[in-house]
């Protein structure tokens, strides 16, 4: 049986800091998440302002939008692309449910 893969979801939280970023730059910049090998834990994300690609999986909300390559997509399936604002800072977070192990900071992980 083939394992269906789920495109990742946004949260309205996500969206509004990004909307937030873009309104204070003045300009337009698409979130990209991607995944690379590296970091403590084997894989890590990669989470920057980019223009999109023509073979992007764009996630669209609040008029913005965020990005995933086609190599990153099955690494991030089902996976939820949130906004963090707690005492350890601020950031983009991903709750992602193919990760078996992660490390502390949250940027790292294993599947």
């Amino acid at each position: 049986m083939e394992v269906m893969n789920v495109p990742p979801k946004v949260t309205e939280r996500a969206f509004a800091k990004l909307e937030e970023i873009n309104a204070a730059s003045g300009g337009a910049k698409a979130l990209r998440v991607a995944v690379e090998g590296g970091g403590c834990s084997g894989f890590q994300y990669d989470i920057k302002l980019d223009d999109p690609a023509d073979d992007d999986l764009v996630l669209e909300g609040m008029g913005q939008k965020v990005v995933v390559d086609r190599v990153s997509l099955p690494f991030l399936a089902d996976a939820v692309i949130d906004f963090s604002d707690e005492l350890i800072g601020a950031r983009f977070v991903i709750d992602n449910p193919n990760a078996t192990a992660s490390c502390g900071c949250g940027t790292s992980f294993s599947i």
